[in-house]
């Protein structure tokens, strides 16, 4: 009399779990796909943390240690009297923050024009800009060397920010267009018949409109301008103008054919890696909300 009541209840327990898995199945699957993503992309930065604080001696032990057993800087401080670091750190920095800023007002005055002023030749010019980013960097080196050569623009902050912002403006002027053409234009023309001037609808109106969109593109243009190694290499020839990219050639040319400063190098791109990382954390709903919302709520 108790047995079958009982048994009952075990079954119905385990098709309970069973209708469960079942309704959660695809979200299961998901969330391990997801976990797996995370360690696939973690583990490279975890392991290069882990190197740069680890001895030499002890990089390349079998088997591999995922933990330094005798965890030290001192590889950050051979990196530091190696190379230049801090003349490197404030070129990276003035490299970079002068690209995206120089990059996003360039583009956003060329994106407003291409969305709102239709003149012959509008659209060509467009498409012109679009499969200009598709361009090679290496195809135009020389070109543009000799050209930045004649005006004295070689090892140059100025030189290298106007070669960077070349670079970024193209993919700028894609985005920031499709931001501006989704705000109406009625906004604007009320606000000239109300008696405001260009400079006001631009500055009052469109700027704050564009906000999201154009923080987006200067934080995007600032991580590709600091991971940049082609131009700094080639047009940043003394220690001036050099970015700490270019202090990872340096380091890695310097050893010889056989070894590598592993230690310093990690040391280095742990340095490289900080900035970004804490500017994505630091503005990712912004840039997300920036790249998917659209410029008008």
């Amino acid at each position: 009399m108790t047995t079958q009541p009982l048994v009952e209840r075990v079954n119905g327990i385990g098709r309970e779990r069973r209708s469960w898995l079942e309704r959660h199945s695809g979200k299961i699957a998901v969330y391990l796909a997801l976990v797996v993503f995370v360690i696939f992309i973690c583990f490279p930065f975890y392991y290069i943390v882990m190197s740069s604080i680890t001895p030499r001696t002890d990089l390349f032990n079998i088997p591999p240690s995922y933990w330094p057993s005798s965890p030290t800087l001192e590889n950050y401080r051979h990196m530091i009297n190696a190379v230049p670091f801090l003349t490197y750190l404030r070129n990276s920095l003035i490299f970079a923050v002068g690209s995206s800023v120089v990059s996003v007002i360039a583009s956003a005055m060329a994106a407003y024009a291409l969305a709102r002023i239709k003149f012959p030749g509008s659209n060509i010019v467009y498409m012109l800009l679009v499969m200009s980013s598709a361009l090679p960097q290496i195809a135009v080196l020389v070109p543009m060397f000799e050209t930045f050569q004649s005006f004295s623009l070689i090892n140059t902050h100025q030189g290298l920010i106007i070669l960077m912002s070349s670079l970024l403006m193209p993919f700028s002027i894609l985005i920031l267009v499709s931001f501006i053409m989704q705000i109406p234009v009625e906004i604007e023309e009320a606000a000239l018949i109300d008696g405001a001037n260009i400079v006001q609808v631009l500055t009052r109106m469109m700027v704050p409109l564009l906000l999201p969109a154009l923080s987006t593109m200067t934080m995007i243009n600032f991580i590709i301008s600091w991971n940049e190694l082609l131009y700094p290499l080639v047009f940043a020839q003394r220690d001036v103008t050099k970015t700490l990219s270019v202090a990872l050639v340096e380091l890695s040319s310097d050893a010889s054919t056989y070894t590598r400063p592993w230690d310093m190098l990690s040391a280095l791109s742990v340095f490289m890696v900080i900035p970004v990382l804490l500017l994505v954390l630091a503005g990712q709903r912004m840039i997300i909300a920036g790249l998917s919302r659209g410029a008008v709520k």
